[in-house]
């Protein structure tokens, strides 16, 4: 008898952070994020999906984020529309750029950004228009 393949949808994204209301208002207000506080707990409500904020501190064993690149989890992309609107927007907010705005291949526009504590986020934009 044949295995049936797994059913599974994305939940979350769990981020570790020493600056929970910092990073939740990073995500607000650069990338248009909800914030929603439950008991115990902020989440970030963005594109369809959740991040997790949990708090670091010193001393409570959580090791510093690794230098990029790193092998593991290197980044989460997010599809946008009017990327070059977008990053000239969060350029002039003082958003880092590690990659700028460029074509990685017929119909595929993407930029990387850096995000608090350093996370890699990748912003990209699916239209033929770009050749």
């Amino acid at each position: 008898m044949a295995q049936s393949r797994p059913q599974v949808t994305w939940d979350h994204v769990h981020i570790r952070t020493t600056d929970e209301e910092g990073m939740a208002a990073w995500f607000a207000d650069m990338l248009g994020g909800e914030i929603v506080r439950t008991p115990g707990r902020i989440e970030i409500h963005l594109g369809g999906a959740k991040i997790y904020l949990a708090p670091v501190t010193d001393g409570d064993g959580v090791n510093a984020a690794p230098v990029t690149p790193y092998r593991g989890l290197d980044h989460f992309g997010l599809a946008v529309k009017d990327i070059d609107d977008l990053a000239a927007q969060l350029k002039a907010r003082g958003v880092v750029f590690t990659k700028d705005v460029h074509n990685i291949r017929p119909g595929v526009r993407i930029c990387f950004i850096r995000g608090p504590e350093g996370i890699s986020i990748e912003l990209l934009e699916r239209n033929a228009k770009y050749k």
